[in-house]
């Protein structure tokens, strides 16, 4: 199931399809999908969802530049030159806006809340 967000002012659209992979567990393939100015249209896959933690966190780290976090993954989205990045936690600019959260809702379904609907939600350590 699909979930968007679309910022008009970078001209970027966000998608992450969220797939089942088994009948009876809580796990999930989660694809990005990044369509941005001109002809800029990424693929990407994200870390899969092994048990309850397919949230993805998304973050404006500058002028042009996206983050999507997530428990054990995140990517740097650069919209002006089309690219999506693996990136380490620790190399992530923690001077960043939280926009909002690709997650369930309370009734499982897969979603997009913008940060004014819901708060940002910290990660468990494990």
């Amino acid at each position: 199931m699909p979930a968007s967000v679309e910022f008009s002012a970078d001209q970027v659209r966000l998608t992450i399809t969220r797939t089942a992979t088994s009948p009876f567990l809580s796990r999930h393939d989660l694809l990005l999908t990044m369509a941005g100015p001109g002809s800029c249209s990424l693929y990407v896959d994200l870390f899969p969802n092994t048990g309850y933690a397919s949230r993805r966190n998304l973050y404006q780290a500058g002028a042009g530049v996206l983050y999507v976090v997530g428990q054990f993954d995140a990517r740097v989205i650069d919209v002006p030159h089309c690219t999506v990045t693996l990136a380490e936690f620790r190399a992530l600019d923690r001077f960043v806006t939280f926009l909002g959260s690709f997650d369930e809702n309370e009734q499982k379904v897969w979603a997009y809340f913008p940060a004014n609907q819901r708060a940002e939600l910290p990660f468990e350590k494990r």
